[in-house]
């Protein structure tokens, strides 16, 4: 008979199963790198948010040391806030207080400035 050629089919079949023998193989191979990768993001998230509070903490910390030297100088929250009102234009002294300053430094804002800076090192 001439019929099919079993041994072909059989040959065939064979490689076709060490085709999905090496596929398996390649597929776990991609699996294990996933799970690493997976791990691997887990730890440097762990790791990024243990660093974020360490920069806040230290940025706390700055905030909290900048108050204290600034205390210590001998300048202080109220001396800061004039300083910034004067600085964006506006008079701070008692003659003009509030109102817009249009001809460069006043003698009187910044002779209140240095007094508030004085009175506040005391």
């Amino acid at each position: 008979m001439g019929g099919v050629d079993k041994q072909a089919i059989l040959s065939r079949m064979t490689r076709i199963e060490d085709q999905i023998g090496e596929l398996y193989k390649e597929l776990g191979g991609l699996k294990e790198q996933i799970v690493q990768m997976l791990e691997e993001n887990t730890r440097l998230v762990l790791e990024n948010q243990a660093l974020r509070e360490q920069l806040e903490q230290a940025v706390r910390s700055d905030a909290m040391s900048d108050d204290f030297d600034r205390k210590e100088e001998g300048t202080g929250e109220g001396h800061d806030n004039l300083a910034r009102l004067y600085n964006e234009g506006f008079h701070i002294c008692n003659v003009h207080y509030g109102s817009m300053r249009s001809d460069g430094d006043c003698l009187f804002c910044l002779s209140f400035l240095n007094k508030t800076a004085q009175d506040e090192k005391v």
